[in-house]
């Protein structure tokens, strides 16, 4: 695994990583990744993070499938946790989520698994 991707594994198949870049597509799909799930709001206090339509056509281009589905960082809803689940279910793996810190998409990765 490069520096440049800090992926963590969240169960077998699926990993969650801190806010990507565009060229982070290429790599992960490099690296065998096959979706990518964006669970950051675009213009999330930070007016250097790339937006989820920069990040979508970098992973198609890799060949990627790519869903944006943004949660605010402290709260995460049911019908988000559902969303998540029908997402995972649709989407091919290994996966990679990713948002901020990584730590919401972990977290909405474990309320999904329960409903």
């Amino acid at each position: 695994m490069s520096h440049h991707l800090q992926m963590k594994p969240i169960a077998p198949d699926v990993f969650a990583a801190p806010q990507l870049e565009p060229a982070a597509m290429a790599e992960a799909a490099r690296m065998g990744i096959r979706a990518v799930i964006n669970n950051r709001p675009d213009f999330e206090h930070d007016p250097h993070q790339p937006t989820s339509a920069a990040i979508e056509a970098a992973a198609r281009a890799a060949g990627l499938a790519y869903r944006h589905l943004p949660v605010a960082s402290g709260h995460q809803s049911p019908e988000e946790a559902a969303a998540l689940a029908r997402l995972l279910a649709e989407l091919p793996r290994p996966l990679l989520m990713f948002c901020r810190s990584g730590a919401r998409s972990a977290r909405l990765f474990h309320l999904a698994q329960q409903v």
